[in-house]
């Protein structure tokens, strides 16, 4: 009787676990490499943990190669710089504020 159940089961997935396809893995890679936090992507596509998407991402990088790992370095500075440019922006308004009370 085992058997029959050890031969039904191959190729399976433990009860409980969720597969994914490749394009819906992609596209949660994506939209975290686009900016949106873990948790949100998580959420907006009912994922259990922000470590799955990480996995995820950690593959898609060491499938990708330098690409992917360029890219990725590229948004972070993006980032980086936008943060700096909204700073400096956040400092003019406030500057403007001062100044436009004298005249």
């Amino acid at each position: 009787m085992s058997r029959v159940r050890s031969e039904s089961s191959e190729g399976r997935s433990p009860p409980g676990r969720r597969q994914y396809p490749q394009e819906f893995k992609e596209e949660a890679v994506r939209m975290l490499l686009d900016g949106h936090s873990a948790s949100s992507v998580c959420e907006r596509l009912g994922l259990s943990s922000t470590n799955l998407l990480y996995n995820w991402k950690k593959k898609l990088l060491q499938q990708e190669g330098a690409t992917a790992v360029g890219l990725e370095a590229r948004v972070r500075e993006l980032e980086a710089e936008l943060r700096r440019v909204e700073r400096e922006r956040d400092i003019l308004k406030k500057a403007l504020s001062i100044f436009g009370r004298d005249g």
